[in-house]
């Protein structure tokens, strides 16, 4: 039934913020955008008043795409336990890379806190084909959980 992860979405309380985070801090790159409003995305997403703009962004390697979604009406709140690690649900997107020592320097020079330095998973708890991970997390501007990872 499934064939692939088509995107992923991201809701935004300053889309122009995220949009130069996600591009200029993190490398991806912006796709499209499109303004949201009207019956058809009430339907979809059971609100009524749906006001809306969504920034449509790609990491280098391809797909899946990232929807930056910035609603205007209704605004939605703000949960701070959704930062939280270990809360119920979808909780951190990874996003490999090279260099992770280099990128997490890029991340602190752009003034992001990293939850800590890359830590390697020991080998006695898992070893992906790619090869031993490294890891750390961080935030984005609105305290969604990210992760830079690295296989060697």
């Amino acid at each position: 039934m499934i064939q692939s992860i088509d995107h992923i979405n991201i809701v935004v309380s300053d889309l122009e913020r995220s949009v130069k985070f996600y591009t200029e801090i993190l490398g991806f790159e912006k796709t499209n955008s499109a303004h949201l409003e009207g019956d058809w995305i009430e339907s979809i997403v059971g609100i009524k008043g749906v006001v809306a703009d969504v920034v449509f962004i790609v990491a280098p390697a391809g797909e899946p795409r990232i929807e930056l979604l910035c609603y205007k009406s209704p605004i939605g709140e703000s949960i701070p336990a959704n930062s939280l690690a270990n809360t119920i649900g979808l909780r951190h997107i990874a996003l490999r890379v090279d260099d992770i020592q280099a990128s997490a320097k890029k991340l602190k020079d752009a003034g992001v806190r990293l939850l800590s330095e890359p830590v390697t998973v020991p080998t006695t708890v898992v070893t992906h084909d790619a090869g031993h991970k490294m890891l750390c997390y961080f935030y984005d501007p609105d305290g969604v959980l990210l992760e830079i990872t690295e296989y060697k």
